[in-house]
């Protein structure tokens, strides 16, 4: 998830900088360190022109988990959130969440036999969820059909465990929290006035990163789970790709990279100097 809800009010400064760094190790060797819209609109297209230029520059690609075994990925994962059989949600959540639940789902026609048999953290996502047309267009898919065609290599930072792992691993109490959050940010006014694309689009991570966390105040351990436990996993690996002799192009999600933990300020810990495109 990159973005909470957001809202079109900022005009598009075409001469913004992007979301696409120059990261110099001390040692002076280099790569490209991309922020990711996961899911966008057709009219956030053309992409900045930094994200083409990374892309003709470097040798390989690497994002967070590798579309090449992004279907298995996807169905361990959907797999994973459906309860075996004999079990379901009402054995694992508060009983006033399952109410809340069955109401909230029989106004939207939803059968209780169909809800029920998801754990939390999936129906959060797909309650979240964009329409599937906009994940086409996000930045991964982009970059991926690219470097199918010139080719170029492609991997990932996390394995396919490692990356379902930040939600199948919830126990049924982070899991309920995380879908109450939910409910709790819809009820809210989050990014009101803060076109999110917007932000995306000029770069402006320490934004975004923000508006993640701030999705996350009633329940700060995930943020902890999705942003910067991972960031830290990470780290070593970038340093290694960027040892590594060969100009890398590194895309992950745009909250990835802002605030006092996100990639850019650990790896300026580190020594590493940062150039904005």
């Amino acid at each position: 998830m990159l973005f909470v809800a957001a809202s079109f009010a900022v005009p598009r400064n075409a001469a913004a900088a992007s979301c696409v760094w120059k990261v110099t190790s001390p040692d002076g060797h280099s790569l490209y360190l991309g922020g990711s819209a996961h899911f966008l609109r057709p009219t956030d297209y053309p992409l900045p022109p930094q994200y083409n230029r990374a892309f003709n520059a470097s040798s390989q690609l690497v994002f967070e988990d590798d579309p090449k075994t992004a279907a298995a990925a996807s169905q361990a994962f959907f797999k994973a959130g459906e309860y075996p059989k004999g079990d379901s949600l009402k054995n694992h959540v508060d009983s006033r969440t399952y109410e809340y639940l069955r109401r909230f789902f029989a106004l939207k026609r939803v059968p209780e036999e169909e809800f029920a048999r998801l754990r939390p953290w999936l129906l959060d996502i797909l309650l979240s969820s964009p329409p599937p047309q906009y994940y086409q267009l996000g930045v991964e898919r982009f970059l991926t059909k690219r470097a199918l065609a010139n080719p170029k290599p492609i991997s990932g930072l996390e394995s396919t465990r490692e990356h379902n792992q930040v939600f199948i691993g919830l126990s049924d109490r982070q899991a309920e929290a995380l879908l109450l959050t939910l409910f709790i940010n819809a009820g809210q006014e989050n990014g009101r006035g803060v076109n999110m694309f917007e932000a995306w689009r000029r770069g402006d991570v320490d934004l975004l990163a923000g508006k993640m966390r701030e999705s996350f105040r009633d329940f700060p351990t995930m943020a902890e789970r999705l942003l910067d436990a991972r960031n830290r996993m990470w780290v070593p690996k970038i340093e290694s790709l960027c040892r590594s002799g060969q100009t890398t192009f590194v895309v992950v999600g745009a909250a990835h990279l802002g605030g006092s933990n996100g990639l850019l300020a650990l790896l300026h810990a580190r020594g590493y100097t940062t150039e904005q495109l």
